[in-house]
This record gives structure tokens, C-alpha cells and sequence, in this order.
């Protein structure tokens, strides 16, 4: 008895040749698409490390600008950790072929608009804006995240959790708010204010071709997950990331005990 396999004809030359030349074209789509995963992996986290040298910068001076010793020491020390959490970030861009200063750059100033339209004219609300209004950029840019690479995903979330960044804030905005209602209401307002100048900022950050395509990949792996498939399509991932900082938002701020 003949089998099948024994019968099979063998490829001629020119089969075998468009063989190669897909097996060829498949291996450089791959190689491109890595490529092109790396190069979106490099400018998010370009984005973090330049959150986290401007947090330095503004830290600083926060620190400068303290009412008491204690709060200027403290706020020293937490803009001592943003130098070395950038610097983690920046390794990793190097790990992965990029160009650190580069990446850094490329993000230098994107929040320099928020900063000139929402100025703080007193302490609190230079806390309340540290809290909140930044607090939304590092939400923003945990949910971006979700679309990188494990070891760089993994990196953003440690980086972003340090919870000592908001503690200062959380302590002393609690204690000023619960013998003055009257601060109370206008931070309630400030906050919002915040939140809608930093939303913008947001939104023109996801506007970049790259930062674009890490959000799709992350909106795609929620919807594998058994997450609400809605951010698994580009045309939604925005309303999704915005229902996710608003959500946010109104926890911090109802840790305050502050109206959203």
C-alpha cells in the first residue's frame, strides 16, 4: 500500500525559492515589529523618567519654600528618591538600545503648560497640586504601562508605588482641612480645577504616535485578561483611560474628605 506522503511531488525550484522569500519576509515583519515595540518601549519610558527629574526639580524647591524645617527636610529626601528613580528608568532605556538622554529630552517641559495655568498661591494649594494635578500623570502612566514589555512594566509600576511621595501631602492637607471648613471648600474647587488642566496634559501626551500604540497594546491585553473588552479597540482607549484617572482622582481626593 502507497502512502500519501510517498506519492507527494517533490517542491520544484521555484516554489521552493517563494518558499524562502516568505519565510524571509515573515522573519523581517517580526524583526520590524519588535523594533518597533522597543522604540515605543523607549519614548513611555522617557516619559517616566522625565516625570520623575521634573518631581526632582519641583521638590526642590518645594523644599526651598517650606514653612517648617521638618517639611523642608522631608520634601528634600523625597526629591533625593525621584533622582534615583529616574535613574532606574534611564538604565532600562539603555538596556533596551535606546538613547537615555534622548528619551529624557524628548519629554523635557510637558508640564510646563499645566504649571503656568494653574500657579499655587499658597502652601496648601501647592500641596493639593503635587497630590492631585501630578498624581494624575503618574496614573496616566501606570495604565500606559500595562502595553510594555514585562521587565519594563514591571519597572513603571515599582517605580510610580513608592507611596512616600503623597504621604507629606495626605498629613498635612488632612490636618489644615479638619479645623477649616472654609479651606476645605476652596481646595474642593482647586482640585477640580487640577484635574481638568492635568487631563489635558494627558490628553496631548496620548496623541503621540507612540505613547498611541503602547495604550492599544495595553487596552488589547485587558480585554485577554477578561477585562472589559471596550479598551481593547484604539478608537476607545481614551474614554477608558479618562474614566480611569477621573476614578482615581475622586479616591485621592476622598482620602482628603474632599468633594471630586
Amino acid at each position: 500500500m502507497t502512502t500519501s506522503a510517498g506519492n507527494a511531488r517533490p517542491l520544484r525550484p521555484e516554489q521552493e525559492g517563494a518558499d524562502d522569500r516568505s519565510a524571509n519576509r515573515a522573519g523581517k515583519d517580526v524583526e520590524a515589529l519588535r523594533g518597533l515595540e522597543v522604540a515605543d518601549a523607549v519614548e513611555v519610558l522617557g516619559l517616566v523618567a522625565s516625570l520623575e527629574h521634573q518631581a526632582f526639580a519641583r521638590l526642590a524647591d518645594d523644599s526651598r519654600q517650606a514653612p517648617r524645617l521638618e517639611q523642608s527636610l522631608a520634601l528634600s529626601r523625597l526629591a533625593a528618591r525621584c533622582t534615583e528613580r529616574r535613574d532606574r528608568v534611564l538604565a532600562r532605556i539603555e538596556e533596551l538600545g535606546g538613547d537615555a538622554v534622548a528619551a529624557l529630552g524628548r519629554f523635557d517641559g510637558v508640564l510646563t503648560d499645566f504649571d503656568t495655568r494653574t500657579p499655587s498661591s499658597t502652601w496648601a494649594e501647592r500641596l493639593l497640586k503635587a497630590y492631585v494635578g501630578y498624581g494624575v500623570a503618574d496614573d496616566f502612566c501606570r495604565l500606559v504601562a500595562r502595553g510594555l514589555d514585562e521587565e519594563s512594566a514591571r519597572l513603571v509600576a515599582d517605580v510610580l508605588d513608592d507611596v512616600s511621595r503623597s504621604e507629606l501631602a495626605v498629613r498635612e492637607l488632612d490636618q489644615a482641612c479638619a479645623a477649616d471648613d472654609v479651606l476645605s471648600s476652596r481646595l474642593a474647587l482647586w482640585g477640580r480645577r487640577l484635574v481638568g488642566e492635568a487631563l489635558g496634559v494627558v490628553q496631548r501626551v496620548a496623541q503621540r504616535p507612540e505613547v498611541a500604540r503602547v495604550l492599544d497594546r495595553a487596552g488589547a491585553a485587558e480585554g485577554a485578561s477578561g477585562a472589559p473588552a471596550s479598551g481593547a479597540r484604539a478608537s476607545q482607549t481614551p474614554a477608558t483611560v479618562f474614566n480611569e484617572l477621573t476614578a482615581e482622582h475622586t479616591r485621592r481626593m476622598s482620602r482628603l474628605r474632599l468633594t471630586a
